[in-house]
């Protein structure tokens, strides 16, 4: 595997080229999980898609460890590498698979013996309950698969490799279309075919991308012994350091996004459903803002490591760009043709009439997903672990589910008052870390 070296060269280029996979990823990820909701939404009706849509939701919620602890590795290997000390990533890989694969069978084993609480907590339609029930039931017990995606994936971007995971999802992507029209259009397995394709597609990619891995093992000096798969300590300190800020800013938002949705749910499905709706479609402007923060968190991890922190305002200005060439066409698709894209995943007249009025609010989403691009890219490559905890509070608690409840209840805005709540709050991170970046600390701030 070609380690790619970004401390040196143009930025934009650079950029580009390792961002353009990650995009296409990002998008084919999107469209992933957008098909089983269009799918079931066109084939089975509003109640099934509420149920994915809450399916969704709990499976979010499950991969919060896997998102903060990958990103966090995935920082420091890069780090490492700009740092020149390669030895030192042989150690966080094998730690990174023991640890996060370990906590994915302990999540399993709880998730499925909560999981009838956690469907009530959500507030769960009862037209919904047994389609919810199938889908979250076999989501969970594949969690070990999503676990090890993320695992091997952040280890290839660590390393500057965007083109792999590309591929890798891009794979499953096509697996879980073919399986979702066979699921639920022949054999009419609704919401829980929606689930099998979803794992099963999510399988086959992680199964290919740990061959490619260790394929290439004597490239990236990870060997796959048993003795490599120990826990570090050297490595293990910096790795939680700054992994537990993400886990808890990563569990804040998820839970938080989870409490205004449980709300919402108590409207009906209806709104469960048109909440699901926004949520996709917020979806393609996140999934493309992740993608580009960790190409920027990444570029900015290994200049800082190297020492080469003039280069990191021009990352965060391509990445600021980058983010734009997406969220502007979205907003005009969808203020000028809303009945077009809401009717996409589902035909029924009330959810659509519903969903015209879910447009402002989209809206303001898909500008939140914009600004904070450059920010989170400087805040995740830096290795800061206070503003992600700074982040993770504000964001995930007193913003989101604060506004929402004084927008919802106080104000008598109902379901609307929890939609504007959870979009505002996406603002916070721009605010934070432009402070942080106008500070200029984050230039003696190392994870290692």
């Amino acid at each position: 595997m070609m380690i790619n070296d970004f401390t040196s060269g143009s930025v934009p280029k650079k950029m580009l080229r390792f961002a353009l996979p990650l995009v296409v990823s990002g998008m084919l990820q999107t469209v992933y999980s957008m098909v089983d909701m269009m799918v079931v939404g066109n084939l089975v009706g509003g109640a099934a898609l509420s149920a994915v849509s809450i399916g969704g939701d709990v499976l979010m919620l499950l991969t919060f460890v896997s998102m903060g602890m990958a990103n966090a590795g995935q920082i420091i290997i890069s780090q490492y590498i700009g740092a020149g000390q390669k030895h030192m990533v042989k150690k966080l890989i094998g730690t990174l698979f023991t640890f996060l694969l370990s906590c994915a069978v302990c999540l399993t084993v709880i998730c499925f013996i909560l999981r009838v609480p956690i469907m009530h907590w959500l507030n769960t339609p009862s037209e919904a309950w047994d389609y919810a029930s199938s889908y979250i039931t076999t989501c969970i017990l594949g969690l070990v698969f999503i676990y090890g995606y993320n695992l091997v994936s952040a280890i290839m971007r660590g390393m500057g490799d965007s083109k792999r995971p590309f591929l890798f999802i891009a794979v499953a992507s096509v697996i879980n279309l073919v399986l979702d029209l066979l699921f639920i259009g022949v054999f009419h397995m609704a919401a829980l075919g929606a689930a099998l394709a979803t794992v099963i597609g999510q399988g086959i990619s992680f199964f290919l991308a740990l061959f490619v891995l260790y394929h290439e093992r004597e490239q990236i000096g990870f060997d796959f012994k048993p003795q490599s798969f120990r826990i570090d300590r050297e490595v293990m300190i910096p790795l939680l350091r700054l992994g537990i800020p993400m886990i808890i800013q990563s569990a804040s938002i998820t839970f938080s996004k989870l409490f205004v949705n449980s709300w919402v749910n108590s409207y009906g499905y209806i709104a469960s459903a048109v909440s699901g709706i926004g949520t996709k479609l917020d979806t393609i402007c996140s999934t493309f803002s992740q993608a580009i923060n960790v190409a920027g968190g990444t570029m900015i991890a290994q200049n800082i490591g190297a020492k080469k922190t003039k280069r990191v305002p021009e990352i965060m200005l391509c990445a600021f760009c980058m983010a734009c060439c997406i969220t502007i066409p979205l907003s005009a698709v969808t203020f000028l043709l809303p009945r077009q894209v809401f009717g996409f995943f589902c035909s029924e007249e009330e959810i659509l009439l519903m969903a015209l009025t879910y447009v402002p609010i989209a809206l303001v989403l898909f500008a939140g997903s914009t600004l904070r691009v450059p920010m989170f890219s400087l805040i995740n490559g830096s290795g800061n672990p206070k503003l992600n905890l700074a982040v993770a509070l504000l964001d995930g608690i007193f913003v989101r589910i604060g506004l929402a409840l004084f927008l919802g209840l106080t104000c008598g805005m109902g379901v609307y008052g929890f939609w504007y709540g959870h979009a505002i709050s996406g603002f916070v991170p721009f605010f934070i870390g432009g402070a942080y970046y106008l500070s200029g600390t984050w230039k003696h701030n190392r994870a290692i």
